[in-house]
């Protein structure tokens, strides 16, 4: 083991001359975390409104995940699916009781539970709807992020995701987002269409918001041409927006629910794939699954994470927190012209900077909010996004608006 005393250069640099350049991320080395703060190896205190891409919606190294995770890590880790173990049913029974589905299809990470749902729309497509083998189609739509795994990546249309890594997967369709004309139109087009798989909040896209009504026109045409809806909520979903999930806002049912990181709070890799019986069982012994999937010690965590949130009333104050900040948002863009647009619901908000995607206006704000101890990301470009663990209190909210302005308007 190394011995060296680490420091913030030494550990870039080791990261840079080591690891793989698939990431670029801001100059600040972190080295603990609790609740909405973060420090660096240095001891500098940061407020963090990333929340590791809204996975640690429950505060970082939340004091009951911790618990159940040294005291399950204790006990039993994996056994593999080869065996049952004790926690996997109790958590199944657990998270479909939760958000009333029949069967649960566990795994490890958000892209997993994606390709979960695209094999499970396929598989129902053939043995339920009856497409013929080998035609089934999935419609998707501009903007989409759901991983960068190859069947991620066919389907979008960002090129910093698929370009240079063909051939892609057949069968995607892709439409515009928030266009139920274009939606009605490919599945009546198209009878072999399976699902339409969608985020109801586009998180990477920039935190692009449908308009009222989507999401039930969504449900209603699904319904109407037989395809399942698949509700992305990896990063919208568990109160991230306001409500347990992202549809909730409209009051509509996903067939296919894909749920991922804040379910083990940041504690470490899983995801989950909820439907009910006539989709879930069209998937037989050995057709799909996971070494690590279902292990008994994210089972427990998963537990407790959802019940976390559900104790602590997250979704009811990243709700409120939400409209607190985005009126501060508002408000702020009448002093500047560097802000042209507030967008979000709850704690996933993004503001998008006067400039183009090439500019390095919105890199250069946020290495300013966190100089002055804030931490937030740039996406595409010029667009700004914030999201804040859940836990967080209305006077840390005004100290991070406080540090916005300053870094925006001096």
């Amino acid at each position: 083991m190394n011995t060296e005393v680490m420091t913030s250069a030494l550990a870039m640099e080791w990261e840079n001359q080591y690891g793989a350049h698939n990431y670029h991320p801001l100059p600040v080395v972190l080295d603990r975390g609790v609740g909405v703060h973060v420090w660096d190896v240095e001891g500098k205190q940061y407020l963090d409104f990333l929340s590791a891409y809204s996975a640690v919606n429950q505060g970082h190294c939340h004091p009951r995940i911790i618990q159940t995770f040294i005291e399950q890590a204790q006990k039993l880790t994996l056994t593999s699916r080869a065996f049952y173990n004790s926690k996997l049913g109790e958590y199944e029974k657990y998270i479909t009781d939760f958000f009333e589905y029949d069967k649960v299809l566990p795994m490890n990470t958000g892209v997993e539970g994606g390709e979960t749902a695209v094999k499970l729309a396929r598989k129902w497509g053939y043995t339920v709807k009856g497409i013929p083998d080998n035609e089934a189609q999935m419609v998707f739509v501009d903007g989409n992020f759901w991983g960068r795994t190859l069947a991620a990546i066919s389907s979008s249309n960002d090129p910093s995701s698929y370009a240079g890594f063909g051939p892609y997967m057949t069968g995607y369709l892709r439409i515009p987002y928030n266009d139920l004309n274009a939606l009605e139109e490919i599945l009546k087009n198209n009878p072999n269409v399976a699902g339409f798989m969608f985020e109801p909040i586009q998180g990477e896209a920039g935190v692009v918001v449908p308009h009222d009504g989507y999401l039930k026109g969504v449900r209603e045409l699904c319904t109407r041409y037989n395809v399942l809806m698949i509700a992305d909520e990896v990063q919208t979903g568990l109160a991230r927006t306001g409500r347990m999930l992202a549809c909730d806002h409209e009051e509509v049912k996903p067939d296919i629910l894909i749920l991922g990181k804040a379910l083990s709070g940041g504690a470490m890799p899983v995801s989950a794939v909820l439907a009910n019986d006539e989709i879930m069982l069209t998937i037989k012994p050995g057709e799909h699954g996971s070494t690590y999937g279902g292990n008994p010690l994210a089972c427990a965590v998963a537990m407790e994470a959802l019940q976390v949130l559900k104790d602590e009333k997250m979704a009811e104050n990243a709700d409120a927190l939400g409209r607190q900040f985005r009126q501060a948002m508002e408000d702020l863009k009448s002093k500047t012209d560097k802000i042209v647009l507030v967008r979000g619901r709850g704690l996933l908000n993004a503001i998008v900077i006067n400039d183009h995607e090439d500019s390095h206006e919105a890199w250069d704000i946020c290495v300013r909010m966190a100089e002055l101890g804030l931490l937030a990301k740039p996406t595409h470009g010029n667009i700004i996004r914030f999201a804040p663990p859940l836990c967080i209190n209305a006077e840390q909210m005004n100290e991070a608006i406080a540090i916005i302005e300053k870094a925006i308007v001096g």
